[in-house]
């Protein structure tokens, strides 16, 4: 599915990513994990072709994707939901979600995608037509995740789900993720701080720091490292 290969990029001359080497696999939930700084944003940006890589490669099902533009990129089935969810908040729920709808595909089945996204968020259904900026923090990450999967996804990637919702909410939506991963064959990529509610996710994560992936392994060989547990489980 996605193969990361020696990745380094930055913004201008100053560098934040290092040679960083990571894979997804069909079906499967991978936490990009690290504290506020590390850099875990700036290699999804580089991934999705909103930061250009100075070296490396993002292979994509076989074709290195790395420096294509944007739209190439999620022409190629890899769906962002972006940090603070950014949505159209004087816009209805449907008008947000229609969003998603990009290319001629994505709207051909834009009724048939509506309901899968009804169908994992059925309050989106209720309050379709209320301006998403009325809504709560969690519902409005429901919207931003909903207008992904209207993208058609093979690769949804969730950067910091988990930013200013309570863990409730923040468990909801990260099981809806695992579901679908699961359920639905769509891979997912997911990009947080909150190591704990991750690692409950995920099959397998890697630790940034620094701008470098410094550890990787399975969620519970990450969960019994002793360095993450004393740097970010505070055990």
């Amino acid at each position: 599915m996605l193969k990361v290969e020696n990745l380094s990029s930055g913004y201008g001359n100053l560098e934040i990513i290092w040679n960083a080497s990571f894979h997804v696999d069909d079906g499967e939930v991978v936490a990009i994990l690290g504290s506020n700084g590390a850099g875990k944003t700036t290699l999804v940006r580089t991934i999705t072709g909103m930061v250009r890589p100075k070296s490396g490669s993002v292979i994509f099902n076989g074709e290195d994707l790395a420096g294509k533009s944007s739209r190439t990129i999620l022409d190629h089935g890899i769906v962002q939901v972006p940090e603070g969810r950014q949505l159209f908040t004087e816009m209805s729920v449907y008008e947000n979600l229609e969003m998603g709808a990009y290319n001629k595909e994505t709207k051909a089945r834009l009724g048939e995608s509506l309901e899968f996204v009804y169908r994992w968020f059925p309050k989106l259904k209720e309050r379709k037509n209320q301006a998403a900026g009325t809504l709560s923090g969690g519902e409005q990450q429901m919207v931003a995740v909903g207008r992904a999967l209207i993208g058609l996804p093979k690769l949804l990637i969730l950067d910091e789900p988990s930013l200013g919702l309570a863990p409730n909410i923040v468990d909801d939506i990260l099981s809806v993720a695992h579901s679908m991963a699961k359920e639905q064959g769509i891979s997912v990529l997911l990009v947080e701080q909150d190591i704990t509610k991750a690692l409950r996710m995920a099959d397998r994560g890697y630790v940034v720091e620094n701008g470098k992936i410094t550890l990787s392994g399975t969620s519970r060989e990450l969960e019994e490292n002793e360095h993450v547990k004393k740097a970010y489980l505070g055990i």
